[in-house]
């Protein structure tokens, strides 16, 4: 059964992969990048449950918490050319 599973998220994560290298604007990509950052987390959980090994969940959160963070300073810096861009009270609304 978690063979199946673990088949499954690799053949997902070679279509996100896909999806990153010939997506046909940036922000697919980064959503791309997103989702294979979400399948290794999966991967990471089926494989220490594999092997019986619960500290790799620990792993996979940690991992999962960059991969969230490096997202949203990615597209924090497609949408403004600058990753430390603060938002003005004027600018408020437009957000």
């Amino acid at each position: 059964m978690f063979i199946v599973a673990t088949i499954a998220i690799l053949i997902t994560m070679a279509m996100a992969l896909a999806r990153a290298l010939l997506g046909p604007s940036v922000f697919d990509r980064i959503l791309a990048t997103n989702s294979f950052g979400t399948l290794t987390m999966l991967l990471i959980s089926v494989y220490g449950f594999l092997s019986g090994r619960p500290e790799f969940l620990d792993i996979a959160l940690l991992y999962t918490l960059i991969n969230f963070i490096g997202i949203i300073a990615v597209t924090k810096f497609v949408n403004f050319g600058n990753a430390s861009h603060s938002v003005r009270e004027d600018e408020q609304g437009d957000i």
